[in-house]
């Protein structure tokens, strides 16, 4: 190569050296400092080159780390390749002047001749750190929140009217603080989403019943004569069914924190799955609406060793869904199936189906599906099945389309006593 293409080549690398966006240093195999350039210089507060050449790494280290950094050195000497440093470790720098400053280093290497030199490119990591540090707080400031709601949930336990009250003065202490959490954590938005759907469900859910038994107590005040006693009761059930829904809705919010706190668990014997499931398909067929069936159908053996209360609370909820979600005179499907080491429950209606966009959530809590924001529900009610499966050691699986319904598909192992 001709003398003035060697000098071109050389102007094309100091260029890259020393107009490159991030810190860049050489040093030799004793670790001394060999080049460093003009963006690693303003970085550690030196005047120039001279102040660093020559002398070990370590100047830019802080002297705590010094005797673990000689270390890592002599391992990497032994077996050098392009690669990052202190993979999952915090790395600080040293300045001139003594400051420290957290770094992010990547190391490469090449030979000439003989010698072997070292190319470190340092990154200050200043902001990200702060970023991070802030993000941190965040989520450390929502996990108290959090815990505080789970504790508000846990005392409502009191009568219908005091945990009304209750509700509401938590109620708006949720709208008090969402406008905080929002700013706080508009980049924890999976959390903020969570939280509002909590707030939206609770606000509406608990409106309807309160309202229908203000109105109907309103009204059976004025019902006086005798004769009018048909148009009394009218209200007093709906009254009683409204109070009903109100109990149900707090039994799901106790429910969530009884399971979050680890407080449910298994508590397995042997019974009739058999007869289990016809008696609450029997008691169940109270509710369904106008022409509505409920078809059971069970094939092999039919006792199993599982707990059968929070199996039964699974299917309730399925069947009440499967009620709710389906058409007046469409056949709701339940079929239990018990082989040598497993039982598979499947609930199957032929109602309003579920979306795919939806499905991605359907286990979620508070989680209700687009086409369903018209009919009651906490969106508790899957996320809570999905837990108790998992705590009878099972599993839960679904096939739904929109407009031609949805089958869920339970399986139960070990149900046999050891």
């Amino acid at each position: 190569m001709s003398t003035e293409k060697l000098r071109q080549e050389k102007e094309k690398f100091e260029a890259l050296f020393q107009h490159a966006s991030m810190g860049i240093l050489v040093t030799n195999s004793k670790t001394e400092i060999i080049l460093a350039n003009n963006f690693l210089l303003a970085q550690f507060g030196y005047d120039n080159q001279g102040e660093l050449a020559g002398k070990e790494i370590e100047v830019l280290i802080p002297s705590r780390y010094h005797h673990k950094h000689i270390h890592h050195t002599d391992v990497y000497n032994k077996n050098p390749k392009p690669r990052p440093m202190g993979l999952g470790k915090d790395l600080y720098a040293r300045k001139k002047d003594g400051a420290e400053f957290p770094v992010e280093i990547s190391l490469s290497n090449y030979a000439l001749g003989d010698e072997r030199f070292t190319i470190a490119f340092i990154i200050d990591i200043t902001t990200r750190k702060q970023f991070e540090d802030a993000i941190k707080r965040q989520k450390e400031e929502l996990e108290i929140t959090n815990k505080k709601i789970e504790e508000l949930n846990d005392d409502l336990e009191d009568k219908v009217e005091l945990r009304t009250k209750q509700l509401q003065e938590t109620l708006q202490q949720l709208e008090i603080s969402k406008d905080e959490l929002t700013k706080a954590l508009s980049k924890e938005k999976e959390l903020s989403d969570l939280k509002s759907r909590f707030v939206s469900m609770a606000s509406h859910e608990f409106r309807t019943p309160l309202s229908t038994i203000l109105s109907s107590a309103s009204l059976v005040a004025k019902y006086v004569e005798t004769e009018e006693q048909e148009k009394r009761n009218k209200h007093i059930h709906r009254i009683k069914s409204s109070v009903n829904n109100l109990t149900n809705l707090l039994n799901e919010f106790l429910s969530i924190g009884k399971i979050e706190d680890g407080k449910i668990t298994a508590n397995n014997l042997d019974f009739n799955i058999k007869e289990m499931i016809a008696s609450l398909c029997s008691e169940m067929e109270g509710i369904v609406r106008n022409g509505q069936q409920i078809a059971y159908t069970h094939t092999g053996d039919e006792m199993i060793f599982s707990d059968p209360v929070l199996l039964r609370n699974v299917l309730t909820n399925l069947l009440s869904n499967a009620i709710k979600f389906s058409a007046e005179g469409s056949t709701i499907e339940v079929n239990s199936h018990v082989s040598k080491d497993e039982m598979i429950l499947t609930v199957r209606d032929h109602g309003m189906g579920i979306s795919p966009e939806d499905q991605e959530h359907l286990f979620e809590r508070f989680f209700r599906g687009t086409n369903v924001t018209n009919i009651q529900g906490t969106g508790l009610g899957l996320h809570i099945v999905a837990r108790y499966i998992e705590i009878m050691n099972g599993k839960i699986e679904y096939e739904s389309e929109l407009e031609k319904g949805t089958k869920f598909i339970i399986t139960l192992y070990r149900l046999a006593e050891k």
